[in-house]
């Protein structure tokens, strides 16, 4: 898909994977609407690459409805939806004061696995209502993000693996019954990304994490997902894969 002048949507865009990916969606040509919760920084990365920025809780419907309707009235119907909302707080299963709270547990469940199903579900509605974009039939692309945690999930990350599992599971069932309206359903599974969250702990704790992946020996960056972002919205051939933008790395 040629994403120059096409409606697109980044969740999760105030900050990290999605304020890269809404500045690269922007720079081949594409309307970016942002949404984050802290509608502050959406409105920042909004204002950086000429796009909507608007507060948005993605796992609330009527939120998420509002949103996907403002940003079809400003820009046209989505044609490209990236979902990198998420949290990633971690908690045992059973800790010092015993078992873990379950509120905890659906917390995470809402933001990362409903809150992406919610967003493609809206998305979904209205790309395959609107128009062909090519010979191909090509009507939209749904990019939701995982991890190598939904394999490979740490001591701690019970809800977070479970979640990012969720999207695995959920990405060939959407693809199967939304390819015959012409859309595509992927799916990027990061490894250890240099956001905030990584550099900001020990050095000596970032050497080692980074000497796990195969090769190259460091974080994947942002633009590297961004990146591949980009690619999967532009070659029609990606279809229904969960890609491990890892570097090889196989968590212990």
């Amino acid at each position: 898909m040629d994403v120059t002048g096409v409606g697109a949507i980044v969740t999760g865009g105030g900050s990290g994977l999605g304020a890269e990916t809404a500045h690269r969606l922007a720079g081949a040509g594409a309307k970016v609407t942002v949404l984050d919760l802290n509608g502050e920084a959406a409105e920042a990365v909004a204002k950086e690459v000429g796009g909507l920025g608007l507060a948005c809780d993605v796992g609330e419907a009527e939120s998420a409805a509002a949103a996907v309707a403002q940003a079809s009235q400003a820009h046209g119907p989505c044609r490209v939806l990236v979902n990198c909302a998420g949290i990633a707080p971690a908690k045992r299963i059973v800790g010092r004061e015993g078992p873990m709270d379950l509120a905890a547990f659906e917390q995470v469940i809402r933001v990362n696995l409903i809150g992406s199903f919610n967003m493609l579900r809206l998305a979904a509605a209205e790309m395959t209502a609107a128009e062909p974009l090519n010979e191909d039939g090509e009507r939209g692309v749904i990019v939701s993000t995982s991890s190598v945690a939904a394999w490979e999930g740490q001591v701690g990350q019970a809800a977070y693996a479970a979640s990012k599992a969720g999207i695995v599971g959920l990405n060939a069932p959407a693809a199967r019954e939304l390819g015959r309206f012409g859309v595509r359903v992927l799916a990027i599974a990061p490894g250890l990304i240099g956001t905030p969250l990584l550099l900001n702990m020990p050095q000596e704790v970032q050497d080692d994490l980074a000497q796990q992946p195969v090769f190259p020996k460091r974080f994947g960056t942002p633009a590297e997902f961004a990146g591949l972002v980009l690619h999967i919205v532009e070659n029609a051939m990606l279809n229904m894969e969960v890609f491990r933008l890892d570097g090889g790395i196989r968590m212990t």
